[in-house]
């Protein structure tokens, strides 16, 4: 027989069917519950769920409240900067120091030496300066933070210089035109989309300009019919006209990789300030950073917005483990880092492992990844994957059963397969992987 809505239960009677949780949290996990059948037969989506099914829905509320919305997970899509993740996973040397500093109180704005206070940038701004070369540096909360306060400080009311094929639009929606409005300065934009030349700048450096700004192209290439000035011709231009460069270099590579800008050799062309990234090619927590002369730097310091966008306690923490990592030679050996590196022989041994839990449905084949968060757009990643025919053909369901795992595996489709890719897993979080398929692969 169909069941109705008239076969809902009470809310009262399905709270009281829970265990393990407040009353209160009970109540809500089982009203929402019943809010979502009602709502799922009404729009004609099913018939009315039993109430075992119902029980078993409230019951994962219940736990979901318990436990809060924000938890770890297990990355199995390849992606190793997978911006709805995290980015990138924090490194031994940065968690502790986070989970030390956390714990209690810290000399977070005390200088030990003296007794008086101190400044929090001080924690990360030898180590900056030293990474890239620049005179003084400045750590706030994330790249486009860095670039709106840049361009607040240094070019508010008067105009800024970009070319049109580097306005362009980064995670999220936001746009470079639009930082730039919020920043107070205006916009002028120079050449084309694919061609721009040193004398379009010279030719749009007017009376009211204020700065050039210089935007890597994080998460696209263009190419064939392209040019671009050098850094150095930029600068040279800025310090003849009296304007300040800076230049958004995005992901954060602190030494060569690809075709990724580093900031040292912004620097060391000319650039007034260098604005990057420290949770992408960093390998580090969310961050911003500037770094530059003292002048331009010292300028963004004293600017209200620094306030606004400065870096608390723990985030300040992994910061300065992450750069005392790179410091020491050791930037290699972050996660982030490690993984985009990882050759198949390394990430073979994990695949197969997963294949093997999850039966006959599983078998190893290749395929490629991608860093994400807007970095190394043309780089392709090739390696071992588990790959997973669903036994009903519905890959969409068994990634749905990989998520509400625990903890939940995020993995991807291709080709109408369900596929994990170890290059974003540990050992251990390889084994909980392939347990969780072969758990959801029974249903």
């Amino acid at each position: 027989m169909a069941r109705s809505l008239r076969d809902l239960p009470s809310v009262d009677r399905l709270a009281g069917m829970l265990a393990g949780g407040p009353h209160p949290l009970a109540v809500e996990a089982a009203r929402a519950t019943i809010e979502a059948a009602r709502a799922g037969a009404l729009a004609g989506d099913g018939a009315v769920p039993t109430l075992a099914e119902l029980r078993a829905a409230a019951e994962r509320r219940l736990r979901r409240l318990r436990e809060g919305s924000l938890r770890p997970v297990i990355n199995a899509t390849g992606v190793v900067l997978h911006t709805n993740l995290g980015r990138a996973p924090l490194g031994e040397g940065a968690v502790a120091q986070v989970l030390a500093v956390a714990a209690g109180y810290s000399n977070l704005e005390l200088d030990l030496e003296s007794g008086e206070r101190g400044s929090r940038q001080a924690h990360v701004e030898a180590l900056i300066r030293d990474l890239t070369g620049a005179e003084a540096a400045l750590a706030v909360n994330n790249n486009a933070a860095a670039v709106l306060l840049a361009l607040a400080a240094l070019a508010a009311g008067r105009e800024v210089l970009v070319s049109r094929g580097e306005l362009i639009e980064i995670g999220g929606s936001f746009r470079i035109p639009e930082i730039l409005a919020q920043s107070g300065a205006r916009l002028v934009e120079v050449g084309t989309t694919n061609r721009t030349r040193l004398a379009d700048y010279e030719a749009a450096a007017g009376p009211g300009a204020a700065a050039i700004l210089h935007v890597h192209q994080s998460n696209f290439r263009t190419v064939g019919f392209v040019e671009q000035p050098p850094l150095e011709g930029l600068a040279r231009l800025a310090s003849r006209r009296g304007l300040a460069l800076v230049c958004d270099l995005g992901s954060g590579a602190l030494a060569p990789l690809a075709d990724e800008p580093v900031a040292s050799r912004a620097l060391a062309a000319g650039a007034d300030l260098a604005c990057f990234s420290g949770d992408k090619l960093l390998g580090g927590p969310q961050a911003g950073i500037l770094a530059g002369r003292a002048a331009a730097v010292a300028a963004c310091r004293s600017h209200p917005l620094a306030r606004a966008v400065r870096l608390d306690k723990l985030q300040l923490a992994a910061l300065e483990a992450t750069l005392r990592a790179h410091r020491a030679g050791e930037g290699g050996a972050l996660p982030a880092l490690a993984m985009l590196s990882a050759a198949p022989v390394e990430l073979e041994p994990r695949a197969r492992r997963i294949a093997a839990l999850a039966g006959p449905a599983a078998e190893v084949r290749t395929a490629t990844a991608r860093p994400g968060g807007g970095s190394l757009p043309l780089a392709e990643l090739e390696g071992p994957v588990c790959s997973v025919a669903p036994p009903d053909g519905d890959a969409g369901a068994l990634l749905a059963r990989l998520r509400r795992a625990d903890p939940p595996v995020i993995a991807r489709i291709s080709e109408g397969r369900v596929v994990l890719d170890p290059r974003t897993m540990s050992d251990a979080e390889a084994e909980l992987a392939g347990r969780a398929l072969a758990a959801a692969l029974e249903g």
